[in-house]
């Protein structure tokens, strides 16, 4: 039976950004899914109309939609998740309810102690204005150009953000940002586990919206289990690094990745 593997996006981007790791995953023999987050509408174009949609949904709230998606699946899947996607599918990994992740540039996890600069600049579109953990917020070119698409040109960036880029919920944030002061915290993440399936973090040297300092401090976290954790640096790569033109450098590594680990 060939496996499932369920992609789950981050915030500011649509579900459809992952179709092109969705066809390449089809052709290596997987049966991939890309679903949304809870209420988010099935186009960008309609996500951008309606950003009331996938307002106030929170981490457990995205955590119960991806778990509701695999238990209708035929086999644990593995999960492939981005930026707060990857946190998304580290918290499922602990659960044991995947048969392995990937977790690429992934937002921080309760315990990840580095805030660099880049990030709080990234992210101050949310956080200049509390009333935003109830609402969708919106980037500008200029704001994903920085959050997303500094180590590509300018051009591309803007193709990007004309493409896929959504308004996304603001409590996710504000949820990661309070963690570390939040003993039942929905960012807290079963590192311990030792008998979850092994898990590669990937990191892009040049994001400004997950530095790769954060994505250190996440593998120091998994320090106390033997299962496997390993990680993957690409100096070069910024946030964009799944949807822009290198996208397949990443994929392929990933790819490489599973098989090496008999998935």
């Amino acid at each position: 039976m060939s496996t499932p593997v369920v992609f789950i996006h981050g915030l500011w981007l649509h579900a459809s950004s992952w179709q092109p790791w969705v066809e390449l995953f089809q052709e290596a023999g997987y049966v991939p899914v890309a679903p949304g987050w809870p209420g988010e509408p099935g186009t960008v174009a309609e996500a951008r109309e309606h950003p009331e949609a996938v307002a106030d949904h929170g981490i457990d709230d995205v955590v119960a939609h991806y778990a509701k998606v695999i238990a209708g699946l035929p086999a644990k899947p593995i999960l492939i998740g981005h930026s707060f996607g990857g946190m998304i599918a580290q918290k499922l990994l602990g659960q044991d309810l995947a048969a392995a992740a990937v977790a690429i540039d992934a937002a921080q996890i309760k315990g990840v102690l580095p805030l660099p600069l880049s990030a709080l600049r990234a992210t101050l579109p949310v956080f200049k204005n509390p009333a935003n953990k109830h609402r969708a917020v919106s980037l500008t070119a200029e704001q994903f150009r920085f959050a997303f698409g500094n180590a590509v040109t300018e051009q591309e960036s803007q193709e990007l953000f004309d493409r896929w880029a959504v308004p996304a919920p603001g409590k996710p944030l504000f949820e990661a940002a309070a963690a570390n002061f939040d003993p039942h915290s929905p960012a807290k993440v079963d590192t311990a586990n030792e008998l979850r399936g092994p898990l590669l973090l990937v990191t892009g040297g040049r994001d400004h919206t997950v530095p790769e300092s954060v994505t250190r401090a996440t593998l120091k976290q998994y320090r106390h289990s033997h299962a496997v954790t390993d990680i993957h640096d690409f100096p070069d790569r910024a946030h964009s690094l799944t949807i822009d033109s290198g996208w397949r450098a990443i994929a392929d590594d990933s790819l490489a990745w599973l098989r090496q680990h008999g998935l």
